[in-house]
């Protein structure tokens, strides 16, 4: 399963840049990206493949950027259309399954999920 990785960085110039250089110099392929700032500080998810897990943590720790949270998640293929979203996000509400992280992905139409209960988003969605 692909891995969200929350890294906190300080709000400069170049902290982003920071990010995927080190991943890229180790071999990591970022799959998806959520970025946003405030009270100082850079806040970054990062889609990675669960076998690359081992070289970014070490990468990261490596360049003192540390993972403030890593966490399984679904990604889920949407059709490219108004609505796509909504109708995702309804099945899973309807099954009880509160979304508290949701970004896409780099590449194809595709929305990364996270939730307390990836059990139940996986069934609903099934």
């Amino acid at each position: 399963m692909p891995t969200d990785l929350t890294v906190i960085l300080q709000d400069r110039p170049g902290e982003l840049a920071r990010v995927g250089e080190v991943a890229g110099s180790a071999g990591v392929s970022i799959r998806g990206l959520a970025a946003m700032t405030g009270e100082g500080r850079g806040i970054v998810h990062v889609l990675i493949d669960d076998d690359a897990l081992p070289a970014a943590r070490a990468a990261l720790a490596d360049a003192d950027l540390s993972i403030a949270d890593e966490r399984e998640v679904l990604v889920v293929d949407v059709a490219d259309r108004p609505g796509s979203l909504g109708e995702l996000t309804r099945t899973l509400a309807e099954a009880n399954v509160n979304v508290d992280l949701a970004y896409t992905t780099f590449g194809a139409v595709r929305i990364v999920i996270a939730t307390d209960d990836l059990a139940s988003a996986r069934e609903a969605l099934a």
